[in-house]
């Protein structure tokens, strides 16, 4: 089918980070010759998430900011950035958004990458403590870091023991912070990856000075003269200059839910991004999509997901669909380590670990259900993750003794079944 060339024919995207910013570059590779309008209520130009726990941590200002695009691209490919604008409202039956300052932009086609906001718990006191902060934007960044630059004991807590709060803790003891990390489950990472994985990232952080604790479930934040005590469950009590909650996030549906598309942990989409609504699509975090390979609904947080549903999106809307099978990827720097994670270890009933050379900081894990090859962990092994990603593709059956077997090298053939 051919592109719609209409050039008096509007594409709104709601959200200007990864996925809404790729899916306007996307509608122009793919033929859409009208006009593209992007929305989002952060006030810089589009920028990289992921170094915010980060690199960002240490930039001086917003020159140091890594752009999604340079400016000059959107103004090349007439892509309309309207930054610090908040939507309220989609009106799907007049095909049109309403803005917090009461104007309205119609649309012809509406793409939701509204993403997803930290999740605050609730803890008691918690809205009254001081310094306390989220890690979303560069601003979240910005703040922290003078936070610290200013507190002369530099004492930090970090509520939560996922990926964000390890790499923030990586980030501020380079700043000379003191770190304690409070994880509320039985290990850190308990949620998204094995036991292996857990001691390794316990032990490195351990060894970079982080007092990183377990089970440690905060009730109770009091705060006096700007500085936080915070009250676990077990009765310890930690003090902090400054606090990062680093919990998990709460997805931004409530403008496709208000709108009557459907919600089912994020907003429901197809294989070609395509919502319940006639001419509204949702991409990225904020998306509950079918994967093929996996062979069931999943809600991704991440970037190679945002970045492929964008292509998708924008090749329905143009009229040349291409579903939506990609397996998914994700990644984390922390002090001198890169982990490189592909594939979901959902499920799996059985994990095999193996170290390179004696070298405990070059290592992986590889998840299986039964015979198959659910999803690997890398530590600086690039090796094992681009195999891995070519075996879970590909549907191979591995020799699981020879993959325990860490003589043999890993190499294309070393570890397929005969």
């Amino acid at each position: 089918m051919a592109a719609d060339t209409s050039l008096d024919k509007i594409c709104v995207i709601i959200g200007a980070s990864h996925a809404g910013v790729n899916v306007a570059f996307s509608l122009r590779r793919e033929g859409w010759e009208g006009k593209i309008v992007l929305f989002d209520s952060d006030p810089e130009v589009p920028y990289h998430r992921p170094p915010l726990s980060k690199a960002y941590l240490k930039a001086d200002d917003d020159s140091q900011l890594d752009l999604l695009f340079p400016k000059q691209n959107y103004i090349s490919e007439n892509i309309t950035l309207c930054l610090g604008k908040t939507i309220v409202e989609i009106n799907k039956e007049s095909n049109q958004i309403s803005l917090s300052d009461g104007s309205i932009q119609k649309y012809n086609k509406l793409v939701v990458a509204t993403g997803a906001r930290p999740f605050i718990p609730p803890i008691k006191g918690i809205d009254l403590a001081s310094n306390l902060f989220s890690m979303r934007n560069f601003a979240d960044a910005v703040n922290i870091q003078k936070a610290i630059i200013s507190s002369e004991e530099k004492r930090v807590v970090i509520i939560g023991g996922g990926y964000i709060g390890l790499e923030t803790a990586a980030s501020l003891r380079k700043l000379g912070a003191k770190v304690t990390v409070l994880e509320r489950e039985k290990r850190v990472l308990a949620r998204i990856t094995a036991p292996e994985m857990s001691t390794f990232f316990s032990k490195l952080h351990q060894e970079n000075g982080v007092d990183l604790l377990a089970n440690k479930n905060v009730i109770l934040i009091e705060t006096s003269e700007g500085v936080n005590k915070l009250l676990c469950d077990d009765n310890t009590t930690y003090t902090a200059d400054l606090i990062v909650v680093g919990v998990g996030i709460k997805v931004n549906t409530e403008l496709a839910e208000n709108a009557g598309l459907v919600i089912e942990n994020g907003i429901k989409v197809d294989s070609n991004a395509k919502t319940s609504a006639e001419n509204i699509y949702a991409i990225g975090d904020c998306t509950y999509h079918f994967n093929p390979h996996y062979n069931r609904f999943i809600r991704l947080e991440s970037v190679q997901n945002a970045v492929d549903q964008a292509k998708v999106a924008a090749a329905a809307i143009c009229g040349n669909e291409v579903e939506y099978d990609a397996i998914p990827w994700f990644w984390s720097d922390q002090y001198d380590v890169k982990l490189q994670m592909v594939g979901l270890s959902t499920g799996y009933n059985q994990t095999i670990k193996r170290i390179e050379d004696n070298n405990e900081k070059c290592q992986s894990v590889w998840y299986f259900k039964d015979e198959e090859l659910l999803a690997v962990d890398a530590v600086n092994n690039g090796k094992a993750y681009v195999l891995g990603t070519r075996f879970i593709k590909a549907k191979q059956q591995l020799d699981k003794e020879k993959l325990m077997d860490v003589s043999i090298p890993i190499k294309q053939t070393s570890f397929l079944k005969d």
